[in-house]
């Protein structure tokens, strides 16, 4: 960019935490990048384009991967660790890139490299495609959790699904969302290696056959096969790297004979496309059930044919074999872990013991007890519209085996709670995994509940709630299964990649074993009153907001002022996580400007990103208020650079990698008692961003490791919220009282911010005096208030940039590294390890493994 700032090229070119390349290294890597230019993508330099280059060093990266990926695998065949299996039918992974570089330690050679053909390395990262597999926090974390799992040595494999459309790309017109299919795969996908020859069968429909005295067996099946792609996750600087196997749709290959009789052999070939709709696309609902009977089909193709992988490598699990060796399923919990992300895996549950009981011909208890053993699951939500909740009349014919086997469960669960609590029939009406009523369904969370040894949340507050509200009757009956596993985020990404010249800041004082031990952060916090630090953080963020204001300008046209508060709110647009608590404030501080244009103000910049549900009518109807609310505030010439208004279009991972470690104020508003935990708040913090926020999800424990100084806390806690509601919440009340309030909701629903449909947003605004459910009007005047402060500090640089210090030294809780060793010992039963993987040059005393056989992964 053509600024006095440096490049990240430049920066790098010093000494850093990614260290420097030697001239060794970098021969070799402009040696390999002409051969990939050459052989992969049979192009030369006069006719390549700038995605070959990339291309091209991705795979030249992904070269450094394949020796170490192998000799893991051998690694974790020949000592036949405890496996970790994480099932999720989301993983937000982004790019893999400069994650990849990092990870390996050859940043600094590819760097060099690339700068020596004359290459702009960071401009190849750009092509990158997001793998954008998820919709927000759930798949983002799964995407964490694998970069750690990998980090502390332990023999993990992340599941799922490779949709072909991933999170739509939102694109927005006159202000509203658009949605536009996500086709990443179209330019090919560098990283994955599809496995045909581990192609597994599913099956669906048919119907059950009893064979004998309580046997049963499941036929006239239509079945599709699960063909799996593997994804490199390497982690950080141990030589580990881990498997990401998704898994996608093909249709069987034999199909009806008589179809070439009727003369309907080309239909015959067409609806082939209808078995591989099962993998077309990502569901794009964030905390909102949807019913549909291709999701659930979704739900189980991925568990069945995770089920089945899991079972073969338990089976052989010496390396290089592929004859089943173990026949015995009775040291299954001792080599498997089942992890559940949410309930959407939930059915792994009935299908493990389908193949227990079935197959395995095992007794109906063993398999349970062996079941419930294996599997364990997470909660991610406490908003009842996010449950999910599947019709009966969907299981008998889509997957009948199951349903009979779910019935089977429950029969044992209601015997157990009525054991506990003789005649307590409401009680057992509460528990039960079959929920009767108009339709009766399958709660998922019963279910997963019934067949886990370990359920958790994912921040204390949560898990707590879910112990006193939602899982109450479960947690009375099995208190032992209930734990809390605050969420946590990768340093590597979220810090090392988005913010190298923070890290290098970091390193110069504290080092470099922090990105692996980020407790060690707390150190910076005898630097808070060092005035030259404080300066050196200060021209860090600042620079780094003036790279964005230049992203922002050659991407969209609009420019910001770098000087002006960077306050951001990045998330999915929900009415719980109150984007529009937000606009009103907005709507607030312009009217103040406007009334007295010279008062003493804190200029702003204040920015939302986020997707709304394509059938989310209220989230969409909020991005357009958004937008009309900028499109006024940013043509008035009274107001003039003091406020700016900007909606972050397409907010993905690598739009977030750009955001965050640019942001002044990191927007948590979310009302008390609905986040589950939040992730997004912790990245804003180990940035060095400021939060203002209420007392939900993590934010809670942020605040007690930062001290309540450093963090703006505002708003109804979970108990407040509980009383205003019990007693009776009239918002029109708080409408009434406060003018500005008033001011700000009759301009809305007034039209001043659509004057070309004056009544475009009455239903927002009636939905909020008449009913509110989410407390928006209540905690409208202690958000302003805090706001105001925030202002106030604003304008002392240093007292500002101290309090950033302190947020930044106490991240160290929130490193998804912690939360991933507490599942390890506290729910996986295994150690994590700090065993550094020979590389693949040197012998640990056997051949070198790029001359043996693959092994079966």
């Amino acid at each position: 960019m053509a600024s006095v700032l440096q490049s990240d090229h430049e920066k790098r070119k010093q000494i850093s935490v990614r260290g420097i390349a030697q001239v060794e290294n970098v021969t070799n890597f402009k040696k390999s990048f002409n051969r990939h230019l050459h052989f992969t993508l049979v192009k030369d330099r006069n006719v390549a384009t700038p995605r070959d280059y990339f291309f091209a060093l991705a795979h030249t990266v992904r070269d450094n991967l394949v020796g170490r990926w192998i000799r893991t695998q051998q690694y974790y065949y020949e000592k036949d660790p405890k496996r970790i299996y994480y099932l999720s039918l989301e993983y937000y992974m982004g790019r893999a890139l400069c994650n990849t570089m990092i990870n390996l330690g050859i940043q600094g050679a590819c760097d060099e490299a690339m700068y020596q053909v004359g290459l702009d390395i960071e401009e190849l990262q750009e092509i990158e495609e997001d793998a954008g597999l998820g919709n927000g926090g759930l798949g983002r974390l799964a995407a964490c959790f694998l970069d750690s799992m990998a980090t502390l040595g332990l023999a993990a494999y992340g599941y799922g699904i490779r949709y072909d459309y991933g999170i739509f790309t939102q694109k927005i017109q006159d202000g509203w969302q658009l949605e536009e299919p996500d086709d990443w795969l179209r330019h090919g996908n560098p990283w994955e290696k599809a496995r045909p020859e581990y192609m597994i069968p599913i099956h669906f429909f048919g119907k059950v056959e009893t064979v004998g005295k309580n046997k049963h067996k499941w036929v006239n099946t239509q079945m599709v096969y699960a063909m799996p792609y593997d994804s490199p996750i390497p982690g950080y600087g141990n030589n580990t790297v881990n498997t990401m196997r998704l898994w996608s749709a093909k249709a069987p290959k034999n199909f009806d004979l008589k179809f070439f009789n009727d003369g309907e052999y080309i239909q015959a070939v067409c609806d082939r496309n209808l078995a591989e709709n099962i993998s077309r696309v990502l569901y794009p609902n964030d905390n909102m059930f949807e019913g549909k009977e291709l999701r659930l089909k979704q739900e189980y193709f991925m568990v069945a044919a995770t089920l089945q992988d899991i079972i073969r490598r338990y089976k052989s699990s010496k390396f290089g074999c592929r004859d089943p060796v173990r026949t015995n399923f009775e040291a299954f919990p001792e080599k498997v872990a089942i992890q559940l992300n949410d309930t959407h895996p939930a059915l792994a549950i009935p299908e493990l013991m389908r193949i227990l009981v079935d197959i395995e011909e095992m007794p109906w208890d063993k398999a349970l007890e062996i079941t419930q053993r294996a599997c364990a699951y997470t909660n991610h939500t406490l908003l009842p519209e996010a449950l999910e909740r599947w019709p009966i009349h969907m299981f008998e014919y889509l997957l009948p085996r199951h349903l009979q086997i779910i019935y089977d469960i429950n029969a044992y669960h209601m015997e157990r709670v009525a054991k506990m609590w003789p005649g307590d029939f409401d009680r057992m009406r509460r528990m039960s995994i079959i929920e009767e009523g108009h339709v009766k369904n399958i709660n998922m969370a019963h279910l997963s509940i019934v067949g886990s040894h370990a359920i958790n949340g994912v921040a204390a507050i949560h898990s707590d709630l879910l112990q006193k509200g939602l899982f109450k009757d479960f947690f009375e009956m099995d208190p032992h299964k209930f734990q809390n596993k605050t969420n946590g985020i990768t340093p590597r990404r979220w810090l090392l990649l988005c913010n190298p010249n923070l890290a290098d800041l970091i390193a110069e004082k504290l080092g470099e074993t922090w990105v692996t031990k980020l407790d060690e952060l707390r150190g910076l916090e005898k630097f808070a009153n060092d005035q030259k630090f404080l300066l050196s953080v200060a021209k860090v963020k600042q620079e780094n907001k003036m790279k964005f204001a230049q992203y922002l300008e050659s991407t969209t046209g609009m420019r910001i002022d770098p000087s002006a508060m960077f306050d951001v709110q990045v998330k999915r647009i929900h009415e719980y996580k109150r984007q529009l608590l937000n606009i009103l404030h907005i709507v607030t501080i312009y009217n103040r400007l406007k009334k007295n244009p010279s008062m003493d103000f804190t200029p702003r910049v204040v920015m939302i990103g986020g997707k709304a549900a394509p059938g989310y009518h209220m989230a969409k109807q909020l991005i357009k208020l958004y937008n009309n609310v900028g499109r006024v505030v940013n043509n008035d010439k009274i107001v003039g650079n003091k406020l700016k208004v900007v909606f972050l279009e397409n907010y993905r991972v690598s739009l977030a990698e750009k955001v965050i470690p640019a942001a002044d104020l990191s927007e948590q508003i979310s009302t008390a008692g609905t986040e589950a935990s939040g992730t997004g708040n912790m990245k804003f913090m180990l940035n060095g961003a400021l939060t203002i926020g209420t007392l939900d999800g993590a934010n809670v424990e942020m605040a007690e490791e930062m001290g309540k100084d450093n963090i703006f806390i505002f708003g109804m806690t979970v108990d407040e919220v509980d009383e205003l509601v019990k007693k009776g919440y009239k918002p029109r009340d708080y409408y009434e009282k406060n003018d500005d309030l008033r001011q700000a909701l009759d301009m809305i629903r007034g039209g001043f911010f659509s004057p070309e449909r004056p009544d475009l947003f009455h239903d927002v605004v009636d939905a909020l005096l008449n009913h509110d459910r989410f407390c928006l009007l209540a905690d409208y005047e202690a958000y302003i208030k805090c706001q105001d402060e925030v202002s106030a500090l604003y304008k002392d640089p240093m007292a500002w940039t101290k309090k950033c210090v302190m947020n930044i030294a106490a991240s160290g809780k929130f490193s998804s590294d912690r939360t991933i060793e507490q599942y390890a010992r506290e729910i996986w039963g295994v150690e994590p390890s700090d065993f550094v993987i020979p590389p693949p040059y040197v012998d640990p005393g056997r051949s070198d493994d790029v001359d043996e056989a693959p092994t079966s992964k």
